[in-house]
């Protein structure tokens, strides 16, 4: 019996995929430099410490896999979600600019010690999210001291705004899809003179949305080095959304190992592939509707277009896989699959296993993906119980049951 159904799994190849290094179109977006910053940079925050990875043996075993590894970020900052590493990120930087353009240096140390209090107050930074970007945007507002303003949209959970408020930002709910509420952070931030720190990309706006997905490949530099000594994964899969952690551990994979990377496979939901959908026109293209999706992190319909200038030539594989396939995986993982750890992972953190696992139901896609017993697959499992109501709804358990 199949782990996770193939039914409803769609499969779309990328034909602008190549081999060989890494060129400069990715690191126009993202480069060894910028890397070297942000990993300095974030491991100068109080609390920072390398998130787990667990080899998940017993499920690897089950899925007729060689080896699964799981890269769990629920602990991230006490943020739950890996999310802590860019918003945060990109505030700090946006603050030492904006304060340097006052004729204010000031150091992180500074920052924290509320040194230039004045100065940063009068900072608001604002973004739109799903949940975890603007609950880390709020999380850096809050430790570095400017103010806040998230936009969520109409399908946003009660419990992911009351935690983003209790950041002491102020929270306001759009009557449309994440894509609207981008567009309306945007339209306000330049009528008050705020500060967008979002974690998408668009014409005219590049630079922020680049400094949060530097601050993600941390994340994948942590994992890579985190491996058995010598192991290379043959295959990742990454959640989608608007394509920035996806971007970000496939570009920081083509640096490390280069032409030896592994297989690079993005998961969407269903009614948010505009991935999938991009790579199927050869440029990005947006979807449509209102995006309701139980993972609710991957709700967006339009590609961050700095992300598209990495996945376009690094993701091999697009993948598309119903609510249904990410609910089974949480109750795998919940209940300890083949003997490993039960893990608490939220609806966001699965799609990536999600898509590995459905694969495995369906031989000619598992095929095509090159899935067989010597695979050896890294995931990211990029949330924990972001929203513990839903959680509990969504798996029959609460996450404090599950960690027990």
């Amino acid at each position: 019996m199949a782990l996770v159904s193939a039914l409803g799994l769609r499969h779309q190849p990328n034909a602008h995929a190549r081999t060989g290094t890494i060129g400069p179109r990715q690191r126009a977006v993202l480069s060894p430099e910028r890397f070297a910053a942000a990993k300095a940079e974030i491991a100068s925050w109080p609390g920072y410490a390398p998130t787990p990875l667990f080899a998940l043996d017993g499920l690897a075993a089950a899925a007729g896999l060689h080896s699964l590894w799981y890269k769990h970020e629920a602990g991230r900052f006490g943020i739950g979600s890996f999310k802590a590493l860019g918003g945060a990120y990109a505030v700090c930087r946006l603050l030492k600019v904006e304060l340097a353009r006052q004729g204010i240096e000031a150091s992180t140390a500074d920052l924290v010690a509320r040194k230039h209090a004045d100065a940063v107050a009068a900072i608001t930074v604002t973004c739109a999210t799903d949940g975890n970007h603007g609950r880390s945007v709020a999380w850096g507002a809050r430790m570095f001291g400017c103010a806040c303003v998230i936009y969520i949209h109409k399908t946003v959970s009660v419990g992911r705004a009351d935690a983003i408020a209790a950041f002491g930002a102020k929270v306001l709910r759009i009557d449309g899809n994440y894509d609207e509420a981008v567009r309306q952070a945007a339209v306000d931030a330049a009528a008050n003179h705020w500060f967008v720190v979002s974690d998408t990309s668009y014409p005219g706006y590049m630079e922020v949305p680049r400094d949060v997905m530097q601050g993600y490949t941390v994340m994948a530099a942590e994992a890579f080095a985190q491996l058995p000594a010598g192991e290379i994964p043959t295959h990742i899969f990454l959640q989608g959304g608007v394509g920035g952690m996806a971007a970000a551990v496939a570009a920081q994979a083509w640096e490390t190992w280069g032409a030896s990377r592994p297989r690079i496979a993005v998961v969407e939901p269903e009614t948010a592939a505009c991935l999938s959908e991009s790579a199927a026109a050869g440029h990005p293209v947006a979807v449509p509707g209102d995006l309701d999706t139980v993972m609710a992190g991957l709700a967006c319909g339009e590609v961050s277009l700095l992300a598209w200038e990495i996945l376009d030539e690094v993701a091999d594989d697009f993948l598309i896989i119903p609510d249904s396939a990410a609910v089974a995986v949480m109750k795998l993982l919940a209940a300890g699959a083949g003997g490993d750890k039960p893990f608490v992972a939220g609806e966001s953190a699965v799609a990536g296993l999600a898509g590995a696992l459905a694969a495995e139901d369906a031989p000619e896609i598992a095929a095509k993906l090159g899935l067989d017993p010597n695979s050896k697959v890294l995931i990211f499992g990029s949330e924990g119980a972001t929203d513990p109501e839903t959680y509990a709804q969504l798996v029959g358990r609460t996450p404090e049951e599950v960690e027990a």
